[in-house]
């Protein structure tokens, strides 16, 4: 069958088709499509399936609620896996670093059940703080990586890489990034999908318990593995050297940017290529190159200059390696066809401009949007403080940097509101404020105000509650119906947890209550709760339908 699919799509469709029987993620673009994707798939299959599963043959339904944060789904799908069966974790790039933790513990523990672990990186940062490439991470866990560069690879290497991390007992990372996630193509899928794994305990239960010397036992048995690692990128046959008839000059290129050469590669050059889309690198293909006598290689990569270091010390000395590094491609950012074009050292093509094709249109709240009018009141009170100092998240709301709000002063990552608030209070600030949303602050805010109530810290956390994960698309948030709960069980005195409904007929009382939450001497919570208005509309037009 054929289907026009995105590459997160693709990715998902071979999960399911591999056998699938959980997907453990938090949203983050551009990753947030795998999981919507088997979401929408097993709502459809819901339909059809018997009510009472237990006492029919059909497999059980595909786990993909949400998860609280990355590292509660990294953790999870190790659960799965445990159980012998597959499991898929679904992440932007710095979600890698909220899953670390659990990440780099199971490539010691090792796997039952096949793990995926899908980290969508963002170079040029369309929706990110920061670029960053998910490749050191499978680096730095010694675990196998795939880098597929077409949507078809993507969905065929899900299923290779579920049985590679059945096969090898380890964790597998598969890495993508922005255009590859949200770019179409079509994809041919199987016409007979795998089952899912029956249940079933691991053969060594002390694999999974990292007691200092299980850990070094198994530490010892991830680094004996690494040949074997290399081998199967070798072996499995989507690793590709192409000798040139001029083979003093290569390419080594990686995953999509493979598509970025060959838009400006011409075989009459007679330079080999190196096409790499699974690490550990191809040891001996390198070799080859270099046996055929390579003596200059262009590095191109998308992200930072993983495989461009690597081969710094795989390769002689005398061997010139060029990339990002040397200035022959741009040292951040995406790449793009004429970027390598420039790198082969052809003449650039003529371009326009984007400024002078499209009028700039910076990002703002939504009209309607209750983060508006929180920050609206917000902004009166704090201007009646001679310095007051405002901490933003991560969300939509960040928005409230900009214009016409200019209200926030810093934003670093998921949760840093809270816990920057708390620190500047300590330094003496007063007043010192968190603005944080729903969502994001049951992914990493909750401890962030343990902090505050265990210090008694002078702090104002506003949580600006839409009821959803806006930023994102609307999914569902954790804390959702139960946030004044999570605030008071963390200690925070019910008293000072004071609720509002953002709107402009309720300018005053939202003044009245963050003023009296700044004055009292202790942590305090303001929750500003209205329904974000983009879910607001789908909602009724649900109900309308219905």
């Amino acid at each position: 069958m054929k289907h026009l699919l995105l590459g997160d799509e693709a990715i998902a469709q071979g999960a399911i088709d591999a056998g699938l029987s959980g997907v453990y993620a938090y949203p983050g673009t551009p990753s947030t499509e795998i999981t919507e994707y088997i979401q929408l798939v097993e709502s459809r299959k819901s339909k059809d399936r018997p009510s009472d599963s237990k006492k029919s043959k059909v497999e059980r339904p595909i786990q993909c609620r949400w998860a609280t944060n990355e590292k509660t789904a990294m953790e999870a799908a190790l659960g799965m896996s445990y159980m012998g069966k597959r499991a898929l974790v679904c992440m932007k790039h710095v979600g890698m670093n909220v899953c670390a933790d659990a990440f780099m513990n199971a490539a010691i523990t090792g796997v039952n059940g096949g793990l995926i672990v899908v980290a969508a990186d963002d170079p040029s940062m369309h929706s990110s703080q920061n670029e960053q490439d998910s490749r050191f991470y499978a680096k730095f866990a010694m675990i196998p990586c795939l880098e597929p560069g077409n949507q078809q690879e993507a969905y065929d290497m899900t299923a290779y890489g579920f049985e590679m991390s059945e096969r090898l007992k380890t964790p597998v990372l598969l890495r993508v990034t922005t255009r590859m996630a949200h770019s179409r193509a079509v994809v041919e899928t199987v016409s007979d999908p795998r089952p899912q794994n029956a249940m079933s305990m691991p053969e060594n239960v002390n694999h999974f318990i990292l007691l200092p010397a299980f850990a070094k036992r198994n530490y010892a048995e991830l680094v004996a593995a690494q040949p074997r690692f290399t081998e199967e990128s070798e072996r499995a046959g989507y690793n590709r050297y192409v000798r040139g008839t001029k083979p003093e000059k290569a390419i080594v290129t990686t995953g999509i940017a493979y598509n970025y050469l060959m838009e400006n590669y011409d075989p009459a050059t007679g330079y080999s290529i190196l096409r790499v889309t699974q690490y550990p690198l191809p040891q001996a293909m390198i070799d080859e190159m270099v046996k055929d006598g390579a003596k200059e290689i262009l590095v191109a990569e998308e992200g930072q200059p993983v495989v461009e270091e690597l081969l710094r010390g795989m390769v002689p000395s005398d061997i010139a390696i060029k990339g990002r590094l040397t200035g022959d491609l741009p040292r951040m950012g995406e790449l793009t066809p004429d970027s390598v074009r420039q790198a082969l050292g052809l003449a650039a093509l003529p371009t326009r401009e984007k400024e002078t094709i499209v009028v700039g249109r910076p990002p703002a709240l939504c009209q309607g949007c209750g983060h508006r009018d929180m920050y609206a009141a917000l902004n009166e009170v704090a201007r009646e403080y001679p310095s007051p100092r405002i901490f933003g998240d991560i969300g939509c709301y960040t928005l409230g940097a900009l214009s016409p709000f200019h209200a926030i002063h810093a934003c670093v990552e998921m949760g840093a509101s809270v816990t920057m608030a708390k620190g500047a209070a300590d330094a003496g600030q007063h007043p010192a404020i968190a603005v944080i949303g729903d969502s994001t602050f049951t992914h990493s805010g909750m401890t962030g105000l343990l902090d505050c109530v265990n210090a008694n810290a002078n702090v104002v956390v506003l949580i600006s509650d839409n009821l959803t994960t806006g930023m994102t698309g609307g999914q569902d948030s954790a804390g959702t119906g139960r946030l004044e709960q999570i605030c008071c069980g963390l200690g925070v005195a019910p008293e000072h947890v004071r609720v509002v409904v953002p709107l402009p007929k309720n300018m005053e009382e939202i003044k009245t209550v963050l003023r009296e939450e700044i004055e009292y001497a202790g942590p305090s919570v303001v929750i500003a709760r209205r329904e974000c208005i983009q879910t607001l509309k789908r909602h009724l037009k649900a109900a309308k339908r219905s």
